[in-house]
């Protein structure tokens, strides 16, 4: 243990005597943490030796200055795959999504360094498990904030990091009983655990069983759930439509023939069929003026279109599906069109009616919507995802009754990254559907994405079936173990039973409510440990 406190204390030391390269240089190194990596043996000690040296900050600028440029290095090397997004559209040059990172990053690490000010102004002259534990505390609530500020951009979590692998849900089988961002805070409290361990302090032996019962959690596979093959059937569909491809009109009969050749086996049977966001091109919902019909493939009929689609999936069959729809107004030209559109799934029956359908709510800056577009159009800016118009967004989290096929939550693409924000708590679904267009997000994205409906899985107590047109597609159960994926860069298809649900977790019951009190309960233990300990000294 001597060699290993020698080691800490020579890093912490050269990282001490410049704390603001050490702060870039620690963020970026916590980073690895997430998926694609998930090197957490690597990411815990970085951010350890980050809380060790951010208790050591001299002033409140400085701790706020380390906690920013440790969250700009952390959050810009985490969300490195939206540079990926700016290569597959023409209208802006690539490099700007290389600009477009780190500057988005400015604004996200006001976050961290806002946290880091609240431990140093409430607990600065205190041990470290009492500055730490304020620390996890303001860092629950500003990742909180970060999930709805400015309608929100929650990705990543610290505490994805701590989430297992495939077949595990590693120390996030919590999740249930504190919520996602309190798993944050129970990442720093890790980190806590290590600076104690190391330092020979007087919770040396509590930290170490921590740092057991953690690496135990991490690495043995968890729980099951209940795998019994009856209830729904579903067939879920990969297609493989490339972010090349997917908004060509020469490639739309190819790319149909592609997924109808993967849906039809099977199509006899009752089964929910999942096709992924961007899956349809056409123009399913009737009443559009006749030109937007002509542009697609379905010969200038939406009725054509949709009962063709039935037949493909079967008389008995439900189909989830991505779809645009459009608001259709009088517009400024005098000509009556398109004023907005929807980001929605539908529900089509086997004759190809349809039955039900969901809106997305949270819809993507500068993919979805332009914000202010007055200011940012005239000078070149523009959205990344094709069309001039903008996306509407829905009313939130809503649940399809889809009769034999149970009852749907909807969450499309980056929807599903907000915790708290899923699920109708009124309406709880059987299942969560999370179709997506991952073609966007390079090698990072995909895998961090997964791994955030894996938590959801958890959290919620429910299975989320992911269908994407390029991977990574995945079915998940209750525990947030993947039952089966298909991996980037392939067409395939998944035929199973769904994966029963679980009760309402404590979570579903309570949302975000949870981890805030939690985040309350360690503020309240950092400013009274000082005073606990001061009275222990006393009476001995």
């Amino acid at each position: 243990m001597g060699s290993v406190r020698a080691r800490f204390d020579t890093i912490f030391a050269t990282f001490a005597a410049r704390p603001g390269l050490g702060a870039v240089l620690l963020g970026a190194v916590a980073a690895c943490g997430y998926p694609p990596l998930h090197a957490w043996w690597i990411a815990l000690p970085a951010l350890a030796l980050f809380v060790a040296q951010l208790h050591r900050a001299p002033t409140w600028r400085a701790a706020a200055w380390q906690g920013w440029l440790f969250g700009w290095a952390h959050l810009t090397l985490a969300n490195n795959w939206i540079a990926t997004a700016f290569t597959h559209q023409a209208k802006m040059p690539e490099f700007l999504g290389w600009l477009a990172v780190p500057l988005l990053c400015v604004y996200l690490a006001v976050y961290p360094a806002l946290a880091a000010l609240a431990a140093h102004l409430l607990v600065r002259r205190s041990g470290p498990l009492a500055f730490g534990a304020v620390l996890a505390g303001a860092w629950i609530v500003t990742e909180w904030l970060r999930s709805w500020v400015f309608t929100g951009y929650p990705w990543p979590p610290l505490g994805l990091m701590l989430l297992g692998g495939w077949s595990r849900p590693g120390a996030a089988i919590i999740l249930p009983w504190i919520g996602t961002y309190a798993l944050s805070g129970s990442a720093i409290l890790i980190a806590i655990s290590i600076i104690a361990v190391v330092s020979s302090s007087r919770w040396r032996a509590t930290s170490a069983w921590v740092l057991a019962a953690f690496t135990v959690a991490m690495v043995v596979p968890g729980p099951r759930a209940d795998e019994t093959r009856v209830g729904l059937r579903y067939a879920l569909i990969q297609p493989l439509l490339k972010q090349s491809e997917i908004n060509d009109p020469a490639k739309f009969e190819e790319q149909f023939a592609r997924i109808t050749d993967l849906t039809l086996p099977g199509r006899d049977e009752s089964r929910l069929v999942l096709w992924p966001e961007s899956a349809i091109p056409d123009y399913l919902e009737p009443g559009y003026p006749q030109r937007y019909y002509t542009t697609m493939t379905a010969a200038g009929d939406p009725e054509f279109a949709r009962r063709r689609i039935g037949s493909v999936i079967g008389t008995d069959a439900t189909l989830l599906a991505g779809v645009v729809n459009l608001d259709i107004g009088p517009r400024e030209d005098g000509t009556t069109g398109a004023v907005s559109a929807r980001n929605s799934v539908l529900a089509l029956d086997g004759e190809g009616a349809i039955t039900a359908h969901y809106a997305k709510a949270h819809l993507v800056p500068y993919g979805e919507y332009l914000p202010m577009r007055p200011l940012l159009e005239p000078i070149g800016l523009s959205r990344l995802v094709a069309g001039s118009i903008d996306y509407e967004p829905g009313p939130g989290p809503r649940t399809l009754d889809l009769s034999e096929h149970g009852k749907a939550g909807i969450q499309i693409c980056y929807e599903i990254v907000f915790s708290g924000q899923v699920v109708d708590r009124d309406n709880r679904p059987d299942y969560i559907f999370n179709p997506s267009n991952d073609g966007w997000f390079g090698w990072w994205g995909p895998p961090q994405h997964l791994a955030q409906a894996r938590m959801r899985a958890i959290e919620e107590g429910l299975p989320v079936l992911r269908s994407t047109t390029t991977g990574i597609s995945a079915v998940i159960d209750a525990n947030g173990v993947i039952r089966g994926h298909i991996a980037t860069g392939e067409a395939g298809r998944l035929d199973g039973f769904i994966p029963a649900p679980k009760p309402p977790t404590l979570f579903a019951r309570v949302g975000n409510a949870l981890p805030l009190a939690w985040a309350a309960l360690l503020v309240i233990a950092g400013l009274g440990l000082p005073r606990l300990l001061a009275l222990r000294r006393a009476r001995s």
